[in-house]
Protein backbone atom coordinates (compact mmCIF):
# COMPACT_ATOMS: atom_id res chain seq x y z
CA UNK A 1 0.00 0.00 0.00
CA UNK A 2 1.29 3.20 -0.93
CA UNK A 3 1.53 6.13 0.73
CA UNK A 4 -0.35 9.36 -0.60
CA UNK A 5 0.11 12.97 -0.61
CA UNK A 6 -3.25 15.08 -0.20
CA UNK A 7 -2.15 18.37 -1.85
CA UNK A 8 -3.80 21.20 -0.39
CA UNK A 9 -4.35 24.57 -2.53
CA UNK A 10 -5.25 27.63 -0.35
CA UNK A 11 -7.91 29.58 -1.44
CA UNK A 12 -5.76 32.77 -2.83
CA UNK A 13 -3.91 30.11 -4.60
CA UNK A 14 -7.16 28.41 -6.32
CA UNK A 15 -8.77 32.16 -6.86
CA UNK A 16 -5.15 33.07 -8.22
CA UNK A 17 -3.46 30.19 -10.48
CA UNK A 18 0.06 30.96 -11.49
CA UNK A 19 0.43 32.36 -14.92
CA UNK A 20 1.68 30.27 -18.17
CA UNK A 21 4.08 32.49 -19.66
CA UNK A 22 4.49 31.92 -23.44
CA UNK A 23 7.23 33.88 -24.83
CA UNK A 24 10.31 32.90 -24.19
CA UNK A 25 14.12 33.61 -24.15
CA UNK A 26 14.50 33.21 -28.12
CA UNK A 27 11.89 36.17 -28.48
CA UNK A 28 13.43 39.40 -29.32
CA UNK A 29 12.46 42.86 -29.40
CA UNK A 30 12.16 43.48 -33.19
CA UNK A 31 13.72 47.03 -32.52
CA UNK A 32 16.65 46.36 -30.07
CA UNK A 33 17.20 42.85 -29.84
CA UNK A 34 16.33 42.11 -25.99
CA UNK A 35 13.87 39.42 -24.81
CA UNK A 36 10.61 39.96 -25.91
CA UNK A 37 7.50 40.40 -23.44
CA UNK A 38 4.89 41.82 -26.04
CA UNK A 39 3.85 40.25 -28.91
CA UNK A 40 1.19 42.54 -31.49
CA UNK A 41 -0.30 40.05 -34.04
CA UNK A 42 -1.23 42.73 -36.56
CA UNK A 43 -4.75 42.17 -38.88
CA UNK A 44 -2.52 40.71 -41.62
CA UNK A 45 -1.00 38.34 -38.99
CA UNK A 46 2.16 39.37 -39.18
CA UNK A 47 3.65 39.59 -35.50
CA UNK A 48 5.14 42.43 -33.81
CA UNK A 49 7.55 41.00 -30.98
CA UNK A 50 8.79 43.82 -28.35
CA UNK A 51 10.72 44.18 -25.19
CA UNK A 52 9.12 45.82 -22.55
CA UNK A 53 10.25 49.51 -22.77
CA UNK A 54 9.65 48.96 -26.81
CA UNK A 55 5.95 47.29 -25.96
CA UNK A 56 4.87 50.56 -23.39
CA UNK A 57 6.44 53.01 -26.17
CA UNK A 58 4.21 51.91 -28.89
CA UNK A 59 0.96 50.91 -27.38
CA UNK A 60 -0.70 53.62 -27.88
CA UNK A 61 -0.53 53.26 -31.22
CA UNK A 62 -0.22 49.54 -32.00
CA UNK A 63 -2.89 48.02 -29.66
CA UNK A 64 -5.77 49.73 -31.48
CA UNK A 65 -4.26 48.24 -34.53
CA UNK A 66 -3.67 44.71 -33.53
CA UNK A 67 -5.72 42.16 -33.64
CA UNK A 68 -4.13 39.99 -30.37
CA UNK A 69 -2.16 41.77 -27.94
CA UNK A 70 -0.16 39.56 -25.56
CA UNK A 71 1.73 41.54 -22.62
CA UNK A 72 3.93 39.11 -20.22
CA UNK A 73 5.65 41.74 -19.23
CA UNK A 74 4.73 41.07 -15.11
CA UNK A 75 6.85 38.00 -16.05
CA UNK A 76 9.71 40.41 -15.33
CA UNK A 77 8.53 40.04 -11.53
CA UNK A 78 8.62 36.53 -11.27
CA UNK A 79 10.83 34.89 -8.55
CA UNK A 80 11.62 31.16 -9.55
CA UNK A 81 12.30 29.44 -6.53
CA UNK A 82 14.90 26.37 -7.43
CA UNK A 83 16.25 25.71 -4.06
CA UNK A 84 16.50 22.15 -3.27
Amino acid sequence: MGSHMAITETPEQVANPPRIYTMTAADRCDQCGARAYVRATMHSLSELTLCGHHGREHEATLRPAALDWLDETEALNVRLDVSP
